[in-house]
């Protein structure tokens, strides 16, 4: 049954009834308390406020409920696929909203993450023409590549070589920054350098401002505040270095151009469209809104897709029989791309080029198991976990939920993706195969059933984008490279290097690996051990990073070493 509008005010809620949430007939979560409502959940850690989510979600299902906290709007949780399509799809009546944008101001600004109406739409045009398909080639065939042997392969062998720990999530997060740098920016950017850390830093601060209302008191009289305002002068500044050497570079092409009679390069290749920073000094005179717009699609560019690695590999180390899976369906659909013989492990800095993989062989038709693998990894951990929008004018719900003028309307893609209505009793399980038929095809669901790529006008850009990288990684990852868990190599410091496999299925995987009886020997790639490791959780950011990053130990995979 739908909720509908009530003729007049709910008296139990007499604590809002100076707001207009009061004509809502919405159920609230069984926890609310009087005057505070729900906030005592918002001031918890995100990891333990997205379980809260996942509890209503299995106690009201797709019904609609109402949340309050004290000194923000009226506010519901929209929890069905029919409801998130109509808010996703009425753009004007529903946007990012004041809520919204008065906390991710200060880091976003004009970008296309607060922008709405005309600003939107130019910034989503500019980035329509750089997501084309001949960037996804350039991207495919010399960018990726490129980085992944001059960095991410180099740091690994060193890795391997002298049996240190290495952070996957700093490795993936290395090898976004730089390949979103190149293809977008036509610059070198650097995980390490300040402006990174300052993003990381004010990107964690803004994400603290939705669940403590009173954030403009802590920043006033707190240290954080000043070392959260330090940060934001060095992204903004990065942001202004952007544009000045993006229109140095413009400059330069147009005048040798002009004294040589050489055309650039796009008048060659009309499917060539330049850098991301091009089309959008095209697209705007102001610097201001096109710095802002660079920052924000550098954010979703290189942090999304990293973190979205980082907790593919953490899944597939506490399931090793799903690794078992996509390596063998590699195997068998991909030529694998070795290592070359320069590169053992007595030579680190060997210059080879790795071995290019068509981009044909990066879709779902091609590797219907490896691309549901990284679906599932994104279901459970999605890199955006949480999206609040705001309504202009009075709706109402496909469910008949009456919404005044200024409510808020919040989804929670993290519980959203664990949906037994959608997924199944085992939706709380790693469980690639819920994504392949039963004759071995990839199956997608659609973008309101699995919201992490958004949907409706706001659907992801990048989303192709992302895609193919993560599985071009994914090859690399697997074909070359054994992994192990830090703390499971601790727990288990005997080494088996023959090539046995195991009999795990991951049709019995669960969110963490059983007790198993210790052995004298394991397989390293495995990382067996006879205790769980406890789950890793998110650290707070807009996004997912995981929380200490994923430490692990690396060796060459004995398939892919020099015989």
């Amino acid at each position: 049954m739908g909720r509908h509008l009530s003729p007049k005010p709910c008296r139990e809620r007499s604590y809002l009834c100076r707001l207009p949430s009061d004509y809502l007939t919405t159920r609230r979560p069984p926890d609310t308390l009087p005057i505070v409502g729900n906030a005592i959940h918002f001031l918890k850690p995100r990891h333990v406020l997205f379980d809260w989510f996942v509890k209503c979600q299995n106690l009201f299902g797709h019904e609609t409920f109402e949340i309050s906290v004290p000194t923000l709007p009226p506010g519901v949780v929209i929890n069905s696929p029919e409801n998130l399509e109509f808010v996703l799809k009425s753009e004007a009546a529903i946007t990012k909203g004041e809520f919204f944008r008065s906390r991710s101001w200060d880091l976003f600004g004009y970008g296309i993450i607060n922008a709405t109406g005309d600003l939107w739409r130019a910034q989503r045009k500019a980035g329509l023409k750089f997501f084309s398909g001949a960037n996804l080639d350039a991207l495919i065939e010399d960018v990726l590549p490129e980085v992944y042997t001059d960095m991410t392969r180099r740091d690994l062998l060193q890795a391997a070589n002298d049996g240190s720990i290495v952070d996957l999530q700093t490795i993936f997060h290395d090898l976004t920054t730089t390949v979103v740098g190149h293809m977008a920016y036509d610059m070198e950017i650097s995980a390490s350098s300040s402006f990174s850390k300052a993003f990381d830093h004010a990107s964690s601060h803004i994400g603290l401002r939705f669940q403590n209302p009173l954030y403009r008191l802590t920043e006033l009289f707190t240290a954080s505040g000043g070392q959260f305002h330090d940060s934001l002068s060095e992204v903004k500044r990065f942001g202004r270095e952007i544009v000045l050497n993006a229109r140095k570079r413009r400059s330069r092409a147009a005048f040798e151009s002009l004294i040589t009679d050489d055309p650039v390069p796009a008048a060659n290749n009309p499917d060539f469209h330049g850098t991301l920073i091009d089309s959008l000094i095209e697209s705007f005179a102001d610097p201001q809104v096109v710095a802002d717009s660079a920052l924000n699609f550098l954010s979703a560019g290189r942090d999304t897709t990293a973190q979205a690695l980082t907790w593919t590999f953490y899944a597939l180390l506490r399931h090793p029989s799903a690794l078992d899976d996509i390596r063998t369906e590699i195997a068998a659909k991909v030529p694998l791309p070795q290592l070359d013989d320069a590169d053992d492990l007595e030579s680190t800095t060997a210059n080879t080029t790795t071995t290019t993989i068509d981009i044909s062989s990066l879709q779902p038709t091609t590797l219907p198991l490896t691309v549901a693998t990284f679906y599932e990894a994104l279901r459970l951990y999605p890199p955006v976990p949480f999206e609040i929008k705001q309504t202009t004018t009075p709706v109402t719900l496909p469910d008949g939920t009456y919404l005044p003028a200024g409510a808020v309307v919040v989804w929670c893609i993290w519980a959203f993706n664990r949906a037994r209505a959608t997924f199944g009793d085992d939706a709380h399980l790693f469980r690639p195969r819920r994504w392949i038929d039963d004759q071995g095809r990839f199956t997608p669901k659609s973008p309101f059933e699995f919201p992490v790529f958004n949907g409706g006008p706001r659907a992801c850009l990048g989303k192709k984008m992302a895609e193919v990288m993560a599985v071009w990684v994914m090859i690399r990852m697997c074909t070359d490279w054994d992994v192990v868990e830090e703390g499971q190599q601790e727990q288990d410091t005997a080494l088996k290097t023959d090539g046995t496999d195991s009999t795990d299925s991951v049709d019995n995987a669960t969110t963490s690996p059983a007790p198993r009886t210790p052995q004298p020997r394991r397989r390293f790639e495995r990382g067996k051990s006879p205790l769980p490791l406890p789950e890793r959780v998110s650290a707070n950011s807009l996004t997912l990073p995981m929380e200490g990053g994923l430490p692990c130990r690396i060796r060459v995979r004995a398939r892919a070493r020099k015989q």
